[in-house]
Protein backbone atom coordinates (compact mmCIF):
# COMPACT_ATOMS: atom_id res chain seq x y z
CA UNK A 1 0.00 0.00 0.00
CA UNK A 2 1.37 3.31 -1.03
CA UNK A 3 1.82 5.95 2.12
CA UNK A 4 -0.64 8.08 3.33
CA UNK A 5 -0.49 11.35 0.43
CA UNK A 6 0.79 14.77 1.91
CA UNK A 7 1.50 17.57 0.02
CA UNK A 8 3.07 20.85 1.82
CA UNK A 9 0.30 23.56 0.46
CA UNK A 10 -2.77 21.74 1.43
CA UNK A 11 -3.83 19.25 3.59
CA UNK A 12 -7.60 18.69 1.27
CA UNK A 13 -5.92 15.65 -0.22
CA UNK A 14 -8.03 12.80 -1.90
CA UNK A 15 -6.14 9.13 -0.69
CA UNK A 16 -8.50 6.44 -2.05
CA UNK A 17 -10.93 6.06 -5.27
CA UNK A 18 -13.57 6.02 -3.41
CA UNK A 19 -13.27 9.60 -2.40
CA UNK A 20 -12.08 9.95 -5.75
CA UNK A 21 -15.67 8.59 -7.51
CA UNK A 22 -17.75 10.20 -4.49
CA UNK A 23 -16.07 13.54 -6.17
CA UNK A 24 -16.23 12.55 -9.99
CA UNK A 25 -18.84 9.78 -10.54
CA UNK A 26 -18.15 6.77 -12.59
CA UNK A 27 -17.99 6.35 -16.27
CA UNK A 28 -20.91 5.50 -18.25
CA UNK A 29 -21.19 1.59 -19.95
CA UNK A 30 -20.86 3.47 -23.47
CA UNK A 31 -17.79 5.12 -22.39
CA UNK A 32 -16.32 2.14 -21.27
CA UNK A 33 -17.24 -0.01 -23.85
CA UNK A 34 -14.72 2.20 -26.43
CA UNK A 35 -11.38 0.62 -25.05
CA UNK A 36 -10.42 -2.17 -27.04
CA UNK A 37 -7.76 -4.33 -27.51
CA UNK A 38 -6.61 -3.73 -31.19
CA UNK A 39 -6.89 -1.52 -34.31
CA UNK A 40 -10.12 -1.56 -36.47
CA UNK A 41 -10.95 -0.05 -39.73
CA UNK A 42 -11.71 3.86 -38.30
CA UNK A 43 -9.06 3.98 -35.48
CA UNK A 44 -6.35 2.54 -37.59
CA UNK A 45 -6.73 6.48 -39.33
CA UNK A 46 -5.59 8.23 -35.99
CA UNK A 47 -2.27 6.30 -36.76
CA UNK A 48 -2.54 6.71 -40.51
CA UNK A 49 -2.81 9.95 -40.45
CA UNK A 50 -0.78 11.44 -37.16
CA UNK A 51 2.87 13.44 -37.55
CA UNK A 52 2.73 13.77 -33.94
CA UNK A 53 2.72 11.54 -31.00
CA UNK A 54 3.29 12.03 -27.00
CA UNK A 55 5.35 9.14 -25.70
CA UNK A 56 4.61 8.13 -22.17
CA UNK A 57 7.49 5.72 -19.86
CA UNK A 58 8.53 5.06 -16.50
CA UNK A 59 10.88 3.16 -15.09
CA UNK A 60 11.07 0.29 -12.21
CA UNK A 61 10.61 2.89 -9.91
CA UNK A 62 7.42 4.59 -11.45
CA UNK A 63 9.27 7.60 -12.23
CA UNK A 64 7.20 8.82 -15.22
CA UNK A 65 8.76 10.16 -18.66
CA UNK A 66 6.85 12.08 -22.00
CA UNK A 67 8.46 12.22 -25.01
CA UNK A 68 7.35 14.13 -28.17
CA UNK A 69 7.89 11.86 -31.49
CA UNK A 70 7.23 13.80 -34.54
CA UNK A 71 7.76 12.71 -38.41
CA UNK A 72 6.18 12.36 -41.58
CA UNK A 73 2.34 11.35 -41.46
CA UNK A 74 1.83 7.92 -40.71
CA UNK A 75 5.55 7.60 -39.34
CA UNK A 76 4.12 4.97 -36.61
CA UNK A 77 3.55 1.75 -38.60
CA UNK A 78 0.59 -0.59 -37.80
CA UNK A 79 2.45 -4.32 -38.32
CA UNK A 80 -0.74 -5.75 -37.87
CA UNK A 81 -4.38 -4.63 -35.51
CA UNK A 82 -2.44 -5.87 -32.16
CA UNK A 83 1.26 -4.27 -33.49
CA UNK A 84 2.66 -0.99 -34.00
CA UNK A 85 6.33 0.48 -35.28
CA UNK A 86 8.01 3.62 -33.68
CA UNK A 87 11.45 4.45 -35.14
CA UNK A 88 13.51 5.77 -33.42
CA UNK A 89 15.22 9.32 -34.75
CA UNK A 90 18.38 10.74 -33.64
CA UNK A 91 18.06 12.97 -30.64
CA UNK A 92 20.36 14.27 -27.63
CA UNK A 93 21.24 10.89 -26.66
CA UNK A 94 19.97 11.26 -22.83
CA UNK A 95 17.43 8.62 -24.21
CA UNK A 96 14.96 8.45 -21.04
CA UNK A 97 12.40 6.77 -22.91
CA UNK A 98 14.73 3.93 -24.25
CA UNK A 99 16.07 3.48 -20.88
CA UNK A 100 13.09 2.85 -19.34
CA UNK A 101 11.66 0.68 -21.76
CA UNK A 102 14.29 -1.60 -20.83
CA UNK A 103 13.51 -1.14 -17.19
CA UNK A 104 9.56 -1.66 -17.46
CA UNK A 105 7.98 -2.52 -20.77
CA UNK A 106 4.76 -0.58 -19.92
CA UNK A 107 3.95 2.81 -22.41
CA UNK A 108 1.24 5.00 -23.24
CA UNK A 109 0.85 6.63 -26.54
CA UNK A 110 -1.61 9.77 -27.29
CA UNK A 111 -1.66 10.28 -31.05
CA UNK A 112 -2.56 13.88 -32.37
CA UNK A 113 -4.13 14.62 -35.63
CA UNK A 114 -3.31 18.73 -36.98
CA UNK A 115 -6.80 19.92 -37.36
CA UNK A 116 -8.79 17.22 -35.14
CA UNK A 117 -10.21 17.59 -31.60
CA UNK A 118 -10.30 13.69 -31.17
CA UNK A 119 -7.09 12.08 -30.19
CA UNK A 120 -6.48 8.68 -29.64
CA UNK A 121 -4.95 6.43 -27.25
CA UNK A 122 -2.70 3.34 -27.08
CA UNK A 123 -1.31 1.48 -24.02
CA UNK A 124 0.71 -1.38 -24.22
CA UNK A 125 3.89 -3.23 -24.13
CA UNK A 126 7.24 -1.83 -25.72
CA UNK A 127 10.36 -4.13 -27.24
CA UNK A 128 13.30 -2.43 -28.70
CA UNK A 129 14.43 -4.01 -32.09
CA UNK A 130 17.40 -3.12 -34.13
CA UNK A 131 15.99 -5.36 -36.86
CA UNK A 132 17.14 -3.79 -40.21
CA UNK A 133 14.59 -5.75 -42.20
CA UNK A 134 11.34 -4.40 -40.37
CA UNK A 135 12.86 -0.83 -40.26
CA UNK A 136 14.18 -0.59 -44.04
CA UNK A 137 10.65 0.90 -44.76
CA UNK A 138 10.89 3.17 -41.63
CA UNK A 139 13.52 5.52 -43.71
CA UNK A 140 13.46 9.06 -44.37
CA UNK A 141 15.49 10.98 -46.73
CA UNK A 142 17.35 7.95 -47.80
CA UNK A 143 17.86 7.37 -44.06
CA UNK A 144 16.15 4.12 -42.14
CA UNK A 145 16.51 4.54 -38.49
CA UNK A 146 18.97 1.90 -36.32
CA UNK A 147 16.54 1.66 -34.12
CA UNK A 148 12.28 1.07 -33.27
CA UNK A 149 9.83 0.72 -30.47
CA UNK A 150 7.86 -2.32 -31.19
CA UNK A 151 4.09 -1.81 -29.93
CA UNK A 152 1.96 -4.58 -28.24
CA UNK A 153 -1.23 -3.14 -28.24
CA UNK A 154 -3.07 -3.98 -24.40
CA UNK A 155 -5.55 -0.50 -24.58
CA UNK A 156 -6.92 1.41 -27.86
CA UNK A 157 -9.39 4.01 -27.89
CA UNK A 158 -9.79 7.87 -28.78
CA UNK A 159 -9.95 10.63 -26.69
CA UNK A 160 -12.75 13.12 -26.20
CA UNK A 161 -12.82 16.65 -28.03
CA UNK A 162 -12.88 18.29 -24.99
CA UNK A 163 -9.52 19.22 -23.92
CA UNK A 164 -8.55 20.30 -27.86
CA UNK A 165 -12.01 22.48 -27.50
CA UNK A 166 -11.21 24.05 -24.30
CA UNK A 167 -7.09 24.64 -25.34
CA UNK A 168 -8.32 26.05 -29.01
CA UNK A 169 -5.53 24.91 -29.70
CA UNK A 170 -5.86 24.27 -33.68
CA UNK A 171 -7.05 28.01 -33.74
CA UNK A 172 -4.74 30.17 -35.43
CA UNK A 173 -5.66 33.03 -33.51
CA UNK A 174 -4.60 31.73 -30.03
CA UNK A 175 -0.94 30.96 -31.44
CA UNK A 176 1.39 32.36 -29.62
CA UNK A 177 4.40 34.37 -31.61
CA UNK A 178 7.63 32.35 -31.61
CA UNK A 179 9.21 35.24 -30.89
CA UNK A 180 7.39 35.57 -27.80
CA UNK A 181 8.92 32.80 -26.33
CA UNK A 182 12.67 31.96 -24.70
CA UNK A 183 14.98 30.15 -27.05
CA UNK A 184 16.70 27.32 -26.31
CA UNK A 185 19.49 29.82 -25.51
CA UNK A 186 17.87 31.69 -23.24
CA UNK A 187 16.86 28.82 -21.41
CA UNK A 188 20.48 27.55 -20.81
CA UNK A 189 21.83 30.63 -19.83
CA UNK A 190 18.63 30.77 -17.28
CA UNK A 191 20.24 27.65 -15.63
CA UNK A 192 24.20 28.22 -16.18
CA UNK A 193 23.85 31.55 -15.54
CA UNK A 194 24.50 35.05 -17.40
CA UNK A 195 27.99 34.26 -18.83
CA UNK A 196 25.99 31.49 -20.99
CA UNK A 197 26.36 32.05 -24.33
CA UNK A 198 22.93 31.82 -25.73
CA UNK A 199 23.19 33.82 -28.72
CA UNK A 200 25.95 32.03 -29.95
CA UNK A 201 24.09 28.54 -28.72
CA UNK A 202 20.96 29.85 -30.48
CA UNK A 203 22.85 30.53 -34.13
CA UNK A 204 24.95 27.24 -34.50
CA UNK A 205 21.65 25.13 -33.23
CA UNK A 206 19.38 27.02 -36.11
CA UNK A 207 22.51 26.42 -38.49
CA UNK A 208 21.95 22.73 -37.69
CA UNK A 209 18.61 22.51 -38.12
CA UNK A 210 18.93 24.34 -41.56
CA UNK A 211 21.35 21.59 -42.54
CA UNK A 212 19.03 19.32 -41.18
CA UNK A 213 22.25 17.87 -38.78
CA UNK A 214 20.75 14.77 -37.17
CA UNK A 215 17.09 15.00 -38.12
CA UNK A 216 17.51 11.38 -39.88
Amino acid sequence: MSPDPKHPLTNQIIRDEAQLRALIGSPTDLVCSKISDRLNAMTRLFVERSPFVCLATSDRAGHCDLSPRGDPVGFVRILDERTLLMPERPGNRIADSLRNILANPYIGLLFVVPGSTDTFRVNGRATLTTDAELLAPSAVEGKPPLLGILVDIDEAYTQCSKALLRSQLWDPQRHVAPASMPTGGQVMRAIHGEPFDAEQYDKERAERYRRRVGFY
